[in-house]
């Protein structure tokens, strides 16, 4: 097949299909964070490529090997992003958001790109949601980072995932333990793949991280950060784990957890799921109290999380979770004949105005194609307009679910049929809950 007429080698189509899953997701991770005070921001999908160089980690994966570079017209280097945060960073700071009240909170959704190898849960073109908080030093904003995370993916009735924490340390606490690791794989240097040789003397915790099965055996003996700790991080450490335990949520210490970005401090976590295969990690994420600074801010200490959507749909899709039916038409209105079409355009922009989906032809097909039509639509309702129809001001409504038909006004009796058709679902829907049946009361009343 032409390239023309496929997708690039790494990205996905969200078809029609789909889609309605894709914006229940995002609409309920929004949802959520705006329970904890998190409104979005938007930033550009493209940066100035030492935002990340600069910030991400010169060796990192990400930036030795995975970002898409390049040159544009005005001789400038750009890079799409590989992920949010030095971005809403940049943002933060060139607004000046972070003059005014703190914390700020900021969350997003929207698409990332780094070039890997395409797999089940890692695409080149991927979406990730995230929060980040800015101006918060306590361990309780750690805290509430994670229950923000949590809250997210119980929301969207995901189960059996596990949460992971470890501290990773200050700039202070980190030299003494990036010696310990040097000494330690300095002396099996020999056995390391050729990328871990070049991290010992860069970045030895970048070791911990490395997906060689090889590497991975050496570092299963490897000295801990946690036993490296400062006084000071250790009881920050210990505020997160207490604030964790003040709410019930359950949490393991695994203190081989490092991250792949360079910016991250103190506090790392990760929520894993073990039905997706390699790409176990849902949600990670930690604080970074240096970036602002590092990104030309003021000192403010500052963290976040991101969780890749298309793993997170992976893990709904395996556990069978139940999303919200898709919309479907309200009402399909048939015609015959040229007045009648020009009726029923008028009638569906009255329907669409009271906020329904009203469809009608926009073909030229027979009545029978149209309803056919109707059919694969999954319309609610659908209703028949000829001479006959516009001349009585009246037209038979059917209900394409249970085909019971009823003779309704033009004018304003579809309009009624509609509405009194989802009210009765509704009260259908809350039978037994009084205080439900009375919201659904008031809207009949307001209707």
């Amino acid at each position: 097949m032409a390239k023309f007429n496929t997708s690039v080698k790494g990205t996905a189509d969200v078809l029609p299909s789909d889609s309605y899953k894709w914006q229940f997701v995002e609409k309920k991770m929004l949802e959520t964070a705006s329970t904890f005070g998190f409104q979005e921001i938007r930033v550009p999908v493209f940066e100035y490529t030492e935002v990340f160089t600069k910030n991400v980690g010169e060796t990192t994966d990400v930036v030795q090997k995975e970002m898409y570079t390049f040159t544009d017209k005005g001789d400038r280097s750009i890079t799409l992003r590989p992920e949010f945060t030095a971005g809403v960073v940049r943002s933060v700071i060139e607004h000046g958001l972070i003059n005014g009240a703190l914390p700020v909170k900021a969350c997003y959704v929207g698409g990332c790109y780094r070039y890997e190898k395409p797999q089940a849960g890692r695409m080149r073109e991927f979406h990730q949601f995230g929060a980040e908080m800015f101006g918060a030093a306590d361990p309780a904003a750690d805290a509430e980072m994670i229950l923000l995370a949590n809250s997210v993916l119980t929301n969207l009735g995901i189960k059996n995932l596990s949460l992971e924490i470890n501290s990773i340390g200050c700039p202070e606490c980190r030299a003494k333990y990036h010696a310990a690791l040097k000494q330690y794989f300095a002396s099996r240097a020999d056995e390391l793949c050729d990328t871990c040789k070049d991290r010992l003397d860069r970045n030895p915790m970048r070791i911990l991280d490395c997906k060689s099965p090889v590497c991975k055996a050496i570092a299963d003996d490897a000295p801990v950060m946690i036993d490296y700790l400062c006084d000071e991080c250790k009881t920050h450490f210990e505020g997160v784990k207490q604030h964790l335990n003040a709410v019930g949520l359950s949490f393991t210490v695994n203190p081989k957890i490092v991250r792949g970005l360079d910016y991250y401090t103190k506090t790392v976590f990760e929520f894993i799921s073990g039905e997706i295969g390699a790409q176990s990690t849902v949600c990670g994420g930690g604080r970074y109290d240096g970036l602002v600074g590092q990104m030309g801010g003021p000192s403010l200490p500052s963290l976040g999380f991101a969780m890749g959507i298309e793993r997170l749909l992976m893990v709904m899709a395996s556990q069978g979770t139940e999303f919200p039916e898709p919309a479907v038409p309200d009402v399909y209105i048939a015609t015959m004949g040229e007045a009648a079409r020009l009726k029923a355009t008028k009638l569906c922009m009255d329907l669409r105005n009271e906020g329904f989906t009203a469809i009608t032809d926009v073909a030229g097909r027979s009545v029978k194609a149209q309803m056919k039509y109707a059919d694969k639509l999954g319309a609610r309702f659908s209703t028949v307009i000829g001479d006959d129809e516009l001349q009585n001001d009246r037209c038979v409504l059917k209900n394409m679910q249970n085909g019971e038909q009823q003779e309704v006004t033009l004018s304003d009796g579809i309009v009624s049929a509609i509405y009194d058709s989802r009210i009765d679902a509704m009260i259908e829907s809350v039978a037994g809950n009084t205080e439900d049946l009375e919201t659904v009361l008031n809207i009949a009343k307001k209707q």
